[in-house]
């Protein structure tokens, strides 16, 4: 006769116990949330935070200088859909010294699926009031709407903002205002119902020019999307990141295409002149770019694919650095 090892006996009637109770059950309710939207790079000594204000659709029918056909075949390729979800995103950087943030998002200015910047600053573990100095690329309302609080309130109440004089003369104008057809006039009236609680603080200044606005922070000249558009340049321990603003807004179709213009650009002729050399310049000297409506966080590189064709390639997620790379 086998006999059963005594070690044995417990474990059998344990399983026997569990046998007898009823099926557990692994369901759960979804969450339906998203992390909250911010991501870290450093660059150099600086330490660069991505913040998404949000996206918003657009139609391919804003798009210039190509066909329908044309358009849905690049959508197509990168498994895109039209209209096109498009992020809104800002950047702030901290210097070590400074707290710049640039760019604001849209705040409400754009309708309930932007003006998430105030949370996710918040969520990144900044203070909107640790904000020292605000650079705006231009005075589009998804750019300069977050200056101000959902309430109408000032958002960043120890910042000087600095913008572009060309761009603060055409937007903030009585006269731009007066002029604009009904339809345009919420696009004068953003920037300056946004920027007036700054201007009359005296918090608000205009720059001409390519000088250094803060140690490492210089601003690119990028006018065409509007007069006065304006990228910022990162520099700190030998490494480098463009900030650009509106360069691009549909990558898909873009950046393989950057003959392609947008209603938006004020300047057809000289936004796509802007873009020609940025995309050049980018891809050619290898430099870090962030951009405020490419796909979150908005930042990579631009690879040359051939004769006035490029791609994307976003930075992989990845721990912050700490220690700039040899």
């Amino acid at each position: 006769m086998i006999r059963t090892p005594r070690w044995l006996a417990p474990l059998a009637f344990t399983l026997a116990t569990l046998g007898a109770l009823p099926a557990a059950h692994a369901e759960a309710p979804q969450v339906l949330t998203q992390v909250p939207g911010y991501y870290r790079q450093m660059i150099g000594a600086f330490e660069v935070t991505a913040l998404y204000d949000g996206q918003i659709n657009l139609d391919t029918k804003l798009l210039k200088n190509t066909t329908p056909e044309q358009t849905q075949k690049l959508l197509a390729r990168m498994f895109r859909t039209n209209p096109t979800p498009t992020a809104v995103i800002a950047f702030l950087v901290n210097t070590g010294k400074k707290l710049v943030l640039v760019d604001t998002g849209a705040a409400k200015v754009f309708g309930p699926t932007l003006g998430h910047v105030l949370a996710n600053l918040k969520a990144a573990g900044y203070d909107p009031a640790q904000v020292d100095t605000i650079l705006l690329t231009h005075l589009h309302g998804d750019h300069v709407g977050g200056l101000l609080t959902p309430e109408g309130q000032v958002a960043f109440p120890n910042a000087q903002v600095y913008a572009a004089k060309a761009d603060a003369d055409f937007w903030l104008s009585p006269v731009s205002l007066a002029k604009a057809p009904e339809a345009s006039k919420m696009f004068f009236k953003a920037p300056q119902d946004a920027t007036a609680p700054y201007i009359k603080a005296g918090h608000f200044t205009t720059f001409e020019g390519e000088a250094e606005i803060q140690p490492g922070i210089k601003p690119v000249s990028e006018h065409g999307h509007t007069p006065g558009h304006t990228g910022y340049l990162l520099e700190s321990k030998g490494q480098k990141l463009l900030v650009w603003g509106d360069v691009v807004h549909n990558a898909a179709v873009q950046f393989p295409q950057p003959k392609v213009t947008i209603e938006f650009d004020s300047d057809q002729a000289k936004a796509l002149a802007t873009r020609m050399h940025l995309l050049n310049w980018t891809a050619k000297e290898t430099l870090l770019v962030a951009g405020a409506h490419l796909p979150f966080p908005g930042i990579g590189h631009v690879r040359a694919e051939g004769k006035n064709s490029y791609s994307w390639v976003p930075v992989d997620f990845a721990p912050v650095e700490t220690k700039p790379a040899p």
